[in-house]
């Protein structure tokens, strides 16, 4: 087996961005941990209904369906107007090249 400065840089690249990456977890892991800890919420010791929580705490679902909804619609219409533009592009080119193969 011949060992040359190619095949070394092969073997060193990957060992480097392994190493790298498990220094970066080992400095990193602790404080991402230590904020986790300390950012979580209190627990909750019982079931709450909805009509009793605050109004802050609600979330009105109407209009958030209404307009995911609408978005969906609208994605759909766009994608729609793009397939014709392009179809319609596509038959006119075919028109062109009929028109050429006749002329032959």
């Amino acid at each position: 087996m011949r060992f040359g400065p190619v095949t070394s840089v092969k073997m060193v690249l990957p060992v480097k961005i392994v190493l790298t990456s498990v220094l970066w977890f080992v400095l990193l892991a602790p404080a991402v941990l230590a904020a986790a800890v300390q950012q979580a919420p209190p627990g909750q010791s019982e079931y709450v209904p909805i009509k009793d929580l605050p109004a802050t705490e609600q979330m009105p679902a109407a209009p958030l369906l209404i307009a995911a909804y609408a978005f969906a619609w609208i994605a759909v219409m766009f994608y729609l107007f793009t397939i014709w533009r392009r179809l319609n592009k596509v038959e006119a080119e075919m028109r062109v090249l009929a028109q050429k193969t006749a002329r032959r």
